[in-house]
């Protein structure tokens, strides 16, 4: 029997869809289930989902618990999956919205952006208690993280626990294999394809069908009006550097320099998105702001709204079954760069192939990247490893050096500016933001320089000496 624990079970979709994957395998129909939340109401609504996905499936040997103790939780526990919301909508609300009044208009801002910068500092420190409790509990428990900003999280957790049996996941790279096969109208377990480099910009440097490269045919169908209208910035990044990346446009459109210049460039490749320029209300408020919640896991409680029992597309039932079968599987997973990624920095986090069976998850090795991939990648790990250092040191200037290089806040705002808008952002994030030191109290807010005609000339002799030359 898998004893598996899950950590924010208390998720509208998550945990239930979860459960259900893991169930759909019959080596693990017998498996025990405990859920841990800290919000009381919404866990015992995530405990009675359960229990109707087992009525429903018929899955009689399958037993379930629910607790707010982490540590009582955790005694036994072969598989944790980790899935949690430090802050919740308000958090989130103020991320978005301070951000705006200085021109930089996130969409989703949970991996890169201030949104990230902040998610990172408010909830690594709440990850790593809670790999404290497991390395003393359970060390030998697999480690299934779910949570966002995956790269940022996952590399802080591995810093401080290297022998931990962890991988972080997601759904881009499999999501982005499906679409892509629709396409082309090929089944999708005929393609052949190996994608690699950082999550939620992960590049697919291979796609084949029977020994024939499909690359050329998705650059071809990324420039029809159907497709690209349909999905424009990851079509834009196909166009002009020729491989598909993971990952949804509205995710794409904030990772860098290109697309949420302004008003009329987030029209032109943000057609479709939510998000309203000069309230600077990106998609992720929308998606956040569920007031209906309790009316919803009602309604999935009493099979109303039923949950899907056919297994979907995440990882997680895939790598618990391979573990306890020793039927080998292959995921993409989020580890640390130990020669994985040739041209990317040892020890950042990159998403891989991953190799799954009796041995645990085992990374691929995928080689180097194209050189202008790996580049577009290296911006965004500049920002994840500054932001780690802020949580690691406690030291608040790293959070402003983080939000300096990340590409859409330094598309938007000066150094004056991006230094006035993080002090705002840590005095707002101050109920939830409790690892730094200070909140760059030492720093003035803006370097004050007099004008010009305030300010007596002098020659630099130096100048003076090349100007001669």
């Amino acid at each position: 029997m898998a004893n598996i624990v899950i950590i924010g079970a208390g998720s509208l979709v998550f945990s239930s869809r979860l459960t259900a994957d893991i169930l759909t395998y019959s080596a693990l129909e017998n498996s025990h289930f405990t859920l841990l939340d800290v919000d009381k109401e919404r866990l015992d609504y995530a405990e009675q989902i359960v229990q109707r996905i087992f009525k429903e499936g018929g899955y009689d040997k399958a037993s379930v618990s629910a607790t707010l103790d982490r540590k009582e939780a955790l005694k036994g526990a072969d598989y944790i999956i980790m899935s949690i919301l430090v802050g919740g909508y308000e958090a989130i609300e103020k991320e978005i919205d301070i951000p705006a009044k200085y021109g930089i208009n996130q969409c989703i801002g949970d991996t890169l952006t201030p949104g990230g910068i902040m998610r990172c500092l408010r909830t690594l420190p709440v990850l790593n208690e809670i790999v404290g409790d497991i390395l003393e509990i359970c060390p030998g428990a697999h480690v299934l993280n779910y949570t966002n900003p995956m790269g940022m999280l996952s590399w802080g957790i591995l810093d401080g626990a290297p022998d931990l049996s962890y991988v972080g996941l997601c759904h881009s790279v499999q999501g982005t294999a499906e679409e892509w096969a629709r396409r082309l109208e090929i089944p999708l377990e005929e393609i052949n394809y190996i994608c690699s480099g950082i999550n939620h910009q992960a590049w697919f440097t291979r796609f084949e069908h029977k020994g024939k490269d499909l690359l050329p045919a998705i650059s071809r169908l990324a420039v029809t009006p159907k497709i690209w209208y349909g999905d424009t910035t990851r079509m834009e990044y196909v166009k002009h550097f020729g491989f598909p990346v993971t990952e949804s446009s509205g995710h794409v459109s904030e990772y860098n320099w290109w697309f949420r210049k302004n008003k009329e460039t987030i029209k032109r490749y943000c057609p479709g998105e939510w998000s309203d320029w000069n309230g600077g209300t990106g998609f992720i408020k929308t998606l956040y702001k569920r007031p209906d919640w309790k009316e919803q896991m009602q309604k999935m409680a009493s099979w109303e709204n039923p949950v899907d029992l056919e297994r979907s597309q995440e990882y997680g039932s895939i790598i618990i079954n391979a573990i306890e079968t020793g039927v080998p599987a292959v995921i993409y997973g989020n580890v640390k760069n130990k020669g994985f990624i040739d041209n990317l920095p040892e020890g950042a986090l990159v998403e891989v192939p991953c190799l799954v069976d009796r041995n645990g998850i085992q990374p691929i090795k995928t080689g180097a990247l194209p050189p202008h991939l790996a580049g577009i990648n290296k911006a965004q790990l500049n920002v994840q490893e500054l932001a780690v250092l802020a949580v690691q040191t406690g030291d608040p200037e790293y959070v402003f050096q983080a939000m300096a290089l990340d590409p859409l806040t330094a598309m938007s705002c000066t150094l004056d500016e991006i230094r006035a808008m993080t002090r705002e952002l840590l005095v707002a994030h101050k109920p939830w933001v409790k690892c730094l030191k200070s909140e760059l109290a030492e720093k003035p807010l803006v370097y004050e320089i007099p004008a010009p005609e305030d300010v007596e000339r002098h020659q630099d002799p130096a100048t003076a000496n090349n100007r001669e030359e």
